[in-house]
């Protein structure tokens, strides 16, 4: 029986033993994962440590309450303190007045929506205030409750300064293209104006003499009828005729009048050819026709050209589209220029202008017989500055001006390649009923 109890006590002490034996293998267990999830942990602070120390943008993390518990260095490097001095205080002490109150009701509506609220608000730094845009997140527990909130900001005042000076030198550019524009527009204009003392110097010179030839005949009048008032004889007054040759200039007195007259109607049609020239400049669109100011242009084109010019007009006789004409008048003077100066040296330079009108688009094609342009040139044709001529000749801004003007006309102007040589332009624009 003895033997029996002692059986039973070594047994239940061996059982002791092994339960034992199980829990210090769990308690080491234990410790192993403890001691793995501190390492973890420790590698985590340090990691989100190094995190708040590097990052550039602001990350402020608040209590429900809205008091700091941590911030990144760049946020504290901002007001000038340290994030130890910062712990425990309100982050609404950091902004401006009205933007405190914009901060509790954003907090208090992402943690009730839970989700993330955009935030501007100007932060006090001691060098002013700053504006920043904060993204303000809930932070939310193991349990999916609201502890508090993660907010992470972007300073905006380097952004604006940045944005100020952009558009400052936009400004600068948009100021140079004015002034470049300008220029073109003088260099043309200097071009007109040449054509125009030179087309204006012959009627007015022809008005001149003619006017110098009446006031010799005038005086030989006078002379005659002051003797005919004196009662000179019929004999003297013969004698004194045929000396003046009165007859004469009285027969050419008519020629002299009508030079004259022809004289200051073409001075009339040149200084109406300029009006129609300047009007419309600018202004509502109007319904005209394109023939009609091609010819103007190419008026005035040969008149300041050094060299005769064979400028055949084609196709339709009236070609109506919509528009400002005087800015048509600038492109198609434009066109006909540099389709002059292509063939400058030319024995017989000649130009054509076909227009055709199908439906509602009107065509006007522009035909030289100069050297053309090359392949490698016509990809850039009309970019800005882009210019074959030579230095002080042209500015590279004819073509990039009309292309946009055209442009703006609901048209298009392009280059249209051709075997033959020369170069071809298509000018197309919407056309209008009459």
């Amino acid at each position: 029986m003895g033997d029996v109890r002692q059986d039973l006590g070594d047994q239940a002490w061996g059982d002791v033993l092994r339960a034992m034996d199980r829990t210090y293998a769990e308690l080491v267990d234990y410790q192993e994962q403890l001691e793995s999830r501190n390492a973890e942990l420790t590698d985590l602070r340090r990691f989100l440590s190094s995190i708040m120390v590097s990052i550039s943008d602001y990350l402020v993390v608040v209590d429900r309450g809205g008091v700091i518990a941590d911030a990144s260095a760049s946020f504290c490097a901002a007001l000038g303190q340290e994030v130890a001095a910062l712990a425990g205080r309100p982050l609404r002490g950091f902004l401006a007045a009205p933007d405190a109150a914009r901060l509790d009701e954003a907090m208090t509506e992402a943690l009730a929506l839970r989700r993330p609220i955009t935030l501007g608000a100007d932060l006090v730094t001691p060098g002013g205030p700053e504006p920043v845009e904060f993204s303000l997140s809930p932070q939310l527990d193991r349990r999916r409750k609201c502890t508090g909130a993660v907010l992470t900001g972007r300073p905006m005042g380097e952004l604006r300064r940045a944005y100020e000076r952009l558009e400052q030198s936009h400004e600068e550019l948009k100021q140079a293209q004015a002034q470049l524009v300008r220029n073109e527009k003088m260099a043309s204009l200097g071009r007109l104006l040449a054509g125009v003392a030179h087309e204006l110097n012959n009627p007015i010179s022809f008005v001149y003499a003619n006017t110098h030839t009446l006031e010799k005949y005038l005086a030989k009048f006078e002379t005659y009828f002051e003797r005919v008032q004196a009662g000179a004889s019929r004999a003297e007054l013969i004698s004194l005729r045929e000396e003046l040759r009165l007859d004469r200039n009285l027969a050419n007195l008519a020629h002299v009048v009508q030079g004259a007259r022809e004289g200051a109607e073409r001075v009339r049609d040149i200084v109406e050819d300029l009006r129609r020239l300047s009007a419309d400049g600018a202004g509502e669109m109007n319904d005209f026709d394109l023939v009609e100011v091609a010819r103007v242009a190419v008026n005035w084109i040969e008149r300041g050209s050094k060299s005769a010019l064979e400028i055949a007009f084609s196709g339709a006789a009236q070609a109506w589209v919509r528009g400002r004409p005087g800015h048509i008048q600038q492109v198609l003077m434009n066109l006909v220029q540099n389709a002059v100066d292509a063939m400058e040296g030319m024995a017989r330079p000649a130009l054509t202008l076909d227009f055709a009108q199908a439906g509602d688009t009107v065509t006007l094609t522009l035909t030289d017989i100069g050297p053309g342009i090359p392949p490698e040139t016509r990809a850039a044709i009309f970019d800005p500055f882009f210019t074959t001529k030579d230095v002080g000749k042209g500015t590279g801004l004819g073509l990039a001006i009309s292309h946009k003007i055209v442009a703006e006309h609901g048209g298009a102007l392009e280059v249209v390649e051709t075997p033959s040589p020369g170069a071809v332009f298509r000018l197309t624009l919407p056309g209008v009923g009459v």
